[in-house]
């Protein structure tokens, strides 16, 4: 008997030890992944690996189901976790738990000038999104702002490469430790929505490298990115999904990219460029091959079924082919294959705090004269709230970031949330702007319609305001086409639905008035010499009511910075001033438009230091319930090293009664250089909060990297030896101290 349960157990170890030998090196965890990656490509038959590359539905590619890789799924965001969709249709799937939080839009989250806003951020959709069993979010989005038109500003971070960068790393790595990639976009040069499939951008290499490429840079080397989404713009004569310079020359190749190129939907047209241009996954394209849709026929994408018979018939080899689905087991291993992967949450009470946390914290109070704000709740016995975007939900439109939210709560009834208890809260229209609210079969389930003539509307919004101790006017732009929308740039730097009118009308009723400005976008204030305090609210998610409560009552006391130039005037914006936007079509009988960016380097708040005007509300600015006193800064030498580091401290001191943070910023000035530069640089920034009467010192490290140009003759980044200052500012006109340096 004992021999017999020996030779059991011995049988059973043998057996054991016989299955973990067979285990295959693919599905091997202890395995190197690129060890496992080889293995699986070459178990892979000419035939899988080319579906790899193309997607079989509206958002889903297939993986290898006779080797148990599973198919990738893709999500929209950046701000939300997208509804689900059919198959093979876009109309809704109907779910009834795909529902999701929607968080503040990028220009938001760009605004707190807070990295740690941006972990928060990051890891709280990515929670949502692993829940719902997302292997790629398809966000965030880092276009430069380089025209208040943009219909698609809202979804990035600003005009400012560096503060894009900072502020979009935290935000990768936060997905991504939940096992979803993070896809960053719009890579490159997709600065507009009119023609934007069409438009071939000319710029400089100084440009490109200086302004529009260190976002994508720092999401590449810093971030770990793992996959990034093509544009759909041209560069130098190819479109941006399979385009030579961008995705080889420069991501694959000076940067090191490791994971995926996934083509924007509808961004491929060529299976030539796309086998050898870069591109490695292609959604959206039209499903007969190439001009309108047709049911279940991904076989006809560009790297489907034409992309096999190319290599089949020897025209093309596979060198290309196993390069790109090399990158797509790569991101199966780190996402779909990664047996540690978390399970996510969705809709869970700490994501709705971090919404309302990252809106309150990224709201921006731009005026407050007399100290209007905050609404002192012992005088006040009646509030007026006025306007359409006080009630409009703002979660429905905007292109492919729209979303179905589980709620949302307006601006109107989170200020009756906040003050009902202790005043009156009535409201009156004021405008009209669009009553509708749909997008893609999901609908807000409002009815806004109103035909009372303006006349009307603002004469009931003045009465309402005459009886109110304070007026607070929502308004805005919305999410309807040629405003804050996809696919469309807006037609004009006002306000659309006669706002203007409203506000000065107001103005006149009432001297507490408050403007609340909810948009991804500058705009112009004709009015804002006669309105005391104004609010810039983005477009703030499912707790945008509850975020912009908290600020006018003063429970939170605002910190937001502005990431981009509020112009005084269209005229004072350089693609504007210079004339070239949107770009002059071809006249070879070809549909392309050719954009030259001729204010090159001179974005934003560099083109206003270089032209000297004044802008509305500069980069960086923003206002709190509390001052702050700056001292000298100072710097721990005079003359810099190529390989040291300079170090500067200055001293902020919160000289209010109430607690508050301050944004510090730190600008590089070169004082003398071979090649035009700007006047100064955005090269550091601190967040710091201070107790009332508190003192803390703000140190920055500046090294060699923050005081180089791009030299495009050389084609590499240099510094020269001279004259530099280090600018310590509140804003990008409001410069606290200057420190000079050389660098020898």
């Amino acid at each position: 008997m004992k021999s017999m349960i020996i030779s059991g157990m011995l049988a059973l170890l043998l057996g054991s030890a016989v299955q973990a030998q067979t285990i295959p090196v693919y599905l091997d965890n202890t395995k190197p992944v690129e060890e496992r990656i080889e293995d699986a490509l070459n178990r892979m038959t000419l035939e899988e690996k080319v579906a790899m590359t193309h997607a079989q539905s509206k958002f889903c590619s297939p993986g290898v189901a006779r080797l148990g890789i599973p198919e990738f799924w893709m999500t929209d965001g950046p701000h939300g976790i997208r509804p689900e969709v059919l198959w093979d249709e876009w109309e809704q799937a109907g779910w009834s738990n795909d529902s999701c939080v929607a968080f503040p839009a990028l220009t938001c989250l760009a605004a707190t000038w807070n990295p740690e806003m941006s972990m928060l951020y990051g890891k709280s959709i990515g929670e949502e999104a692993r829940y719902r069993n997302k292997s790629v979010l398809l966000g965030p989005g880092v276009n430069i702002y380089r025209t208040p038109l943009n219909g698609r500003n809202f979804e990035y971070m600003g005009e400012d490469p560096y503060l894009a960068g900072q502020m979009v790393v935290p935000y990768i790595q936060g997905v991504q430790q939940n096992g979803v990639a993070a896809c960053v976009k719009h890579y490159a040069l997709n600065n507009q929505e009119v023609n934007r499939h069409t438009t071939n951008v000319i710029v400089d290499d100084r440009a490109l490298y200086e302004i529009y490429l260190p976002a994508f840079k720092a999401a590449v080397r810093q971030g770990k990115a793992w996959a990034i989404m093509g544009s759909y713009n041209l560069y130098k004569g190819q479109h941006g999904c399979h385009n030579q310079y961008l995705l080889n020359d420069i991501l694959k190749g000076e940067w090191g990219f490791d994971g995926v190129v996934v083509s924007d939907w509808g961004g491929t047209h060529d299976t030539e460029e796309a086998i050898h241009n870069g591109l490695d996954m292609e959604f959206g394209s039209w499903t007969n091959g190439l001009s309108n849709g047709a049911s279940n026929a991904y076989d006809n994408y560009y790297l489907a079924h034409p992309y096999l018979t190319l290599i089949k018939e020897g025209k093309v080899g596979t060198k290309e082919l196993d390069d790109k689905v090399r990158r797509i087991l790569r991101l199966a291993y780190r996402t779909t294959m990664d047996r540690e992967r978390p399970w996510g949450a969705l809709c869970s009470e700490a994501h709705f705090a971090a919404a309302r946390h990252i809106g309150e914290e990224g709201i921006v109070l731009l005026q407050n004269n007399n100290n209007v704000l905050p609404i002192d709740l012992d005088k006040v016995k009646k509030i007026a709230v006025i306007g359409e975007n006080a009630v409009k939900m703002m979660t429905v439109g905007g292109g492919s970031s729209s979303l179905k939210v589980k709620h949302e709560l307006s601006p109107l009834d989170g200020i009756r949330t906040r003050f009902g208890n202790r005043a009156e809260v009535v409201y009156a229209r004021g405008y009209v702007g669009d009553p509708t609210g749909e997008y893609n079969g999901v609908k807000s389930g409002q009815d806004l319609k109103d035909d009372r003539l303006p006349e009307e509307l603002i004469a009931e919004a003045v009465e309402v305001a005459k009886e109110a101790d304070y007026v607070i006017f929502v308004g805005g732009l919305n999410k309807s086409a040629h405003q804050d929308c996809e696919d469309a740039d807006r037609k004009e730097l006002g306000l659309p639905y006669g706002q203007d009118e409203v506000i000065k009308a107001l103005a006149q009723a009432n001297k507490n008035l408050v403007v609340v400005n909810i948009s991804g976008n500058a705009v112009s204030m004709p009015w804002i010499k006669d309105v005391p305090a104004v609010l810039q609210a983005w477009y703030l998610g499912s707790e945008a009511g509850s975020a912009i409560a908290a600020i006018l009552a003063g429970d939170v006391n605002p910190s937001g910075k502005l990431p981009f130039t509020f112009p005084a005037a269209l005229e004072d914006v350089g693609a504007h001033k210079l004339g070239d936007y949107p770009g002059v079509l071809r006249a070879d009988g070809s549909n392309i438009v050719d954009e030259k960016y001729n204010e090159g380097i001179f974005v934003g708040y560099r083109w206003a230091d270089k032209q000297k005007t004044k802008p509305l509300f500069p980069f960086g600015h923003g206002l709190s319930y509390t001052t702050f006193k700056y001292g000298k800064a100072v710097a721990d030498k005079k003359v810099m090293g190529a390989d040291e580091t300079l170090t500067i401290t200055v001293p902020v001191t919160n000289t209010g009664s109430r607690e508050g943070s301050e944004v510090v910023q730190l600008y590089i000035s070169d004082l003398k250089s071979s090649l035009p530069r700007p006047v100064k640089e955005l090269k550091g920034f601190s967040k710091v909060r201070l107790a009332p009467g508190e003192t803390k010192e703000i140190t920055f490290t500046v090294n060699e990297d923050a005081l180089k140009f791009f030299d495009d003759t050389r084609h590499q980044w240099v510094s020269e030896a001279g004259k530099f200052e280090a600018v310590i500012a509140s804003s990008a006109t409001d410069v606290k101290s200057r420190v000079p340096f050389e660098l020898k």
